[in-house]
């Protein structure tokens, strides 16, 4: 048996994960520009087919929806939640909460890098 090259095979990981647990069905033909396909073609990787790309890039976007559709839920519910209880936090306070978490959250990432700049010298 010949060994594949790691980038040969890996696209195909996912997908085949899915098709041997259960039976497939097939997704409504797709028009699009030339354009649109001759763009996704020049990024395909080793061995990745057009299918396969189309598959991840509809895999992560159901992803992306459920983390959207879950972030909404729970805004919602703290809307409510305040409403009932009339405690609501004023918006300069939580957007000053955000700017201070994101000002520390840029110091560890430079404290970081610097420490990684160190270690290659």
């Amino acid at each position: 048996m010949r060994l594949v090259e790691h980038d040969s095979w890996l696209p195909f990981a996912s997908q085949m994960r899915y098709i041997s647990a259960m039976k497939t069905s097939t997704l409504p033909p797709l028009r699009v520009e030339p354009r649109l396909r001759s763009a996704a073609e020049r990024l395909l990787r080793a061995g990745e087919t057009l299918s396969s790309f189309i598959l991840d890039a509809i895999q992560e976007r159901i992803r992306s929806r459920a983390i959207e559709e879950e972030f909404v839920k729970r805004g919602l519910a703290s809307r409510e939640r305040a409403r009932r209880s009339g405690k609501y936090a004023p918006a300069a306070s939580v957007v000053e909460g955000l700017r201070q978490r994101l000002k520390r959250a840029r110091a560890a990432a430079a404290r970081k890098s610097a420490k990684k700049r160190r270690r290659a010298r």
